[in-house]
Formats: C-alpha cells, structure tokens, sequence
C-alpha cells in the first residue's frame, strides 16, 4: 500500500512538471531555443531571435580555442555570402567571454554575426564543437550537424538552396 502511494505520488509528481513548452504546437522550435538560451551581441545588448522571423538561420556553435571551427570559418563566410539571396542569416556563437570573442573577432579580421550564448553549452546539451543547427524561415530546426563542414562545397550549398 505504501509503495503504491509513493509511486503514485511520483508519477504525479512527474507528469505534472512539464513545461509544456514541447507541446505547445505554436511554439515554434527556434523561439524553444530563445526561451532556454539568451543571446547578447558584442556590445552587450541582448538578442531577440524574433528579429530573424521569416528567415532561415544558421546558428554555429564554436570556440576560440576551436582548431576545426577556426577552420571551417572562411567556408561560413562564403556560404553566407552566396546564400544571401536565399534569406540565410548566420549567427556564430561562443559561451565565452565578450572581450575574448572581440579579440579574436579583430585579430583574425573576421565579419560575422557573433554572438556569446549567457547560458554554457553544457545547459544547452552542445558538447561537441562546432554543432550548428539550421532553422527554416518557420523557426522549424530542420538539420543539426556536429563537427566541422565545407558550408560552401557545392553538395552544401545546392543542400542549403533547396531547405
């Protein structure tokens, strides 16, 4: 008797802590990810992914001290490039510091849209860099991938054009 209590007791207990926010049918999976993560640029100012409604979003998750995400970078940037008439926005981001993002933003003269995730990777379940996800312009997640890639190779590109 008692231990059927206890067990009921802990399935209500269970069931009852769901946010909801998985099913919640008009929560679309990128706004999931801006109610469990926050984004500040690196000025500081917090980021709504909102502002990228319509669009379809790369979010790249890397490291300074990343060798392969360093390495796939120039690929980002031609990928972004060729993509911009496709409505792409890619978004780079690092769970450290402002000051080290901008210095390695300045030294390596790159031009990304970089941001610092407030949250570490780990709450976020990343523990593998770079892991990117690909957002279609509903906020739908429609293809992660883990490790580094040619983003501009031709297979990547063509891929890209058609989500």
């Amino acid at each position: 008797m008692k231990k059927s209590a206890i067990y009921l007791f802990c399935s209500v207990l269970f069931l009852g802590c769901d946010s909801g926010i998985s099913n919640n049918k008009n929560v679309s999976d990128l706004e999931s990810l801006q109610l469990k993560a926050s984004f500040v640029d690196l000025n500081e100012k917090n980021l709504d992914l909102s502002v990228y409604k319509g669009k379809k979003i790369v979010i790249n998750y890397w490291a300074t001290w990343c060798g392969p995400c360093i390495k796939e970078m120039p690929s980002i940037k031609r990928a972004e490039e060729i993509l911009e008439d496709f409505g792409y926005t890619f978004l780079l981001v690092s769970d450290e510091t402002i000051s080290k993002i901008s210095k390695f933003k300045n030294d390596r003269n790159f031009d990304f849209n970089f941001l610092k995730s407030i949250k570490s990777y780990e709450s976020l379940g990343i523990y593998s860099m770079p892991t990117s996800y690909i957002f279609d312009e509903n906020g739908k997640m429609i293809e992660t991938i883990v490790g580094a890639i040619e983003w501009d190779s031709e297979e990547m590109i063509n891929k890209l054009k058609v989500l």
